[in-house]
């Protein structure tokens, strides 16, 4: 077992993030902690892609998927990284910003609106409305 912890310890981490923002995400009151509780749910979610792309066989861990023109990759006993996973991310990445930029921008309007950020409050003034 502590070899496997040892071994696997971004998957360890990621699961650490993941509960950490899903309790963020469900149990805070406020909108800002809400929004860091995503942004730390979407980072486990980008580690554990990059954690399953990692490609190892034998104690050798896995190439660039950019050979050079010199080597067959056919022919030789490369092992390739999927550089796929990898591109994910960094999409996710950039929709992640887009998606906190966005929420910070409601959440401003929100504030300037009702002067407050607590889900509660929030609620019993627009049922008052």
């Amino acid at each position: 077992m502590i070899e496997l912890l040892a071994t696997r310890y971004a998957y360890l981490l990621m699961f650490v993030l993941l509960g950490i923002g899903l309790y963020m995400t469900i149990a805070s009151q406020n909108l800002v902690k809400k929004l860091i509780g995503v942004n730390l749910f979407q980072t486990a979610i980008f580690l554990f892609f990059v954690a399953v792309a990692y490609v190892e066989v034998d104690g050798e861990p896995g190439g660039s998927p950019v050979v050079p023109a010199t080597e067959n990759p056919a022919s030789s006993d490369l092992i390739l990284a999927s550089p796929l996973p990898h591109v994910i991310v960094l999409t996710a990445i950039v929709v992640g910003i887009a998606l906190t930029a966005v929420g910070l921008a409601l959440i401003v309007r929100i504030y300037s609106e009702y002067g407050t950020l607590r889900e509660d409050t929030l609620r019993e003034v627009r049922a008052d409305e």
